[in-house]
């Protein structure tokens, strides 16, 4: 089966020398027919150079600095059926490929079971680069005084990282379906520069009736906003995780307790936000104040993008009960949900 491994990349020439490397050895352990490209974000660095000289064999594919939206117009047109999604700062271990695309080559082997619903993305497990500080990506869902909060590091997440199931988002390393990627069309720029986009897609995944599969079997190891965190440092990924969490809100939720718990819980964090205001470094002063104007300068946008139909309105509220702490903990390994329609063949 040929599998398609795309490293994001912007200005991280040293990141591709550290991490690179593990990519190619565990493409040439997989039983698949791997191929490896480098998506570049217009790096001024030296990247390209490096990539030349070092590995001139690679595809590199230049694209506009547009994030994970990157992905959108490069995904559908590959050859092969299913892509891995890379962040640069993620190195892969020797046997990561074959467990991650299993579940979404499986339907390609053998047929489907009646009702059973298609998965259209897996996550890793994913340890922090000492191998030893868990980061995820079995993804629980909660709210949080008005806001959603998707988490890995769940209370009682401990003894469930080893065990496989659903998840509710994946981030730096993602293994798709092309066919679905391009279906439900990427990742939102709405979001952009970035943040939450890969809990939306895999919101909007669930919504048209797929699934998204935790994969402990297969393992990464992740930097962890080593270009992100050097753009925008620690409060400016903070304010754009604020505003991105209601954009995200406000494009998707529509279920009353959804609406309610907003109702209820952004005026009181608008109103600590003006109380302890005076008491807060400047840097991080109306942290939430100026989440809430960025989003509503992007409301119409968010409005636009909505995906809304009789079919998947349902599935909201069964979204954040199947993903919620609790039962991640209590049913870590739950049945495949169903689903509506049968799986399409995938090209």
């Amino acid at each position: 089966m040929r599998v398609h491994l795309l490293v994001l990349n912007y200005n991280g020439r040293d990141l591709l020398e550290a991490c690179l490397p593990s990519v190619l050895e565990a493409a040439a352990r997989s039983r698949h027919r791997c191929e490896v490209g480098v998506i570049d974000n217009g790096s001024s660095d030296d990247s390209m150079a490096w990539l030349e000289g070092r590995f001139p064999q690679l595809r590199v594919i230049r694209r506009p600095n547009r994030g994970l939206c990157s992905f959108n117009d490069v995904v559908p047109g590959l050859a092969g059926p299913v892509a891995i999604l890379l962040n640069n700062d993620i190195k892969l271990d020797p046997h990561a490929i074959d467990p991650l695309v299993e579940p979404l080559i499986r339907p390609l082997i053998r047929p489907q079971a009646e009702g059973e619903s298609a998965c259209f993305m897996t996550a890793p497990l994913c340890w922090r680069f000492d191998g030893r500080t868990y980061e995820g990506f079995k993804t629980a869902v909660g709210w949080r005084w008005g806001l959603v909060r998707a988490t890995a590091l769940f209370p009682g997440h401990g003894p469930a990282i080893r065990q496989p199931g659903l998840t509710a988002s994946a981030g730096a390393a993602l293994a798709v379906d092309r066919d679905r990627f391009a279906e439900l069309g990427g990742f939102d720029p709405l979001y952009l520069p970035g943040r939450l986009e890969d809990l939306d897609f895999a919101f909007r995944g669930y919504l048209a009736g797929y699934h998204a599969r935790y994969v402990p079997q297969s393992v990464a190891y992740h930097l962890g906003m080593a270009t992100f965190g050097e753009v925008f440092g620690p409060a400016g990924c903070d304010q754009l995780a604020l505003r991105n969490t209601l954009l995200f809100q406000w494009k998707n939720l529509r279920h009353p307790a959804h609406l309610a718990r907003q109702l209820v819980g952004l005026p009181a964090r608008l109103a600590l936000d003006l109380l302890r205001a005076p008491w807060t470094e400047p840097g991080r002063r109306w942290a939430f104040v100026r989440a809430v104007c960025g989003a509503l300068a992007r409301l119409r946008a968010a409005r636009s993008s909505r995906h809304r139909t009789r079919k998947t309105a349902g599935r909201e509220a069964e979204f954040f009960r199947r993903f919620h702490p609790h039962r991640m903990i209590a049913a870590p390994t739950a049945h495949l949900p169903t689903a509506d329609h049968r799986l399409r063949a995938a090209g």
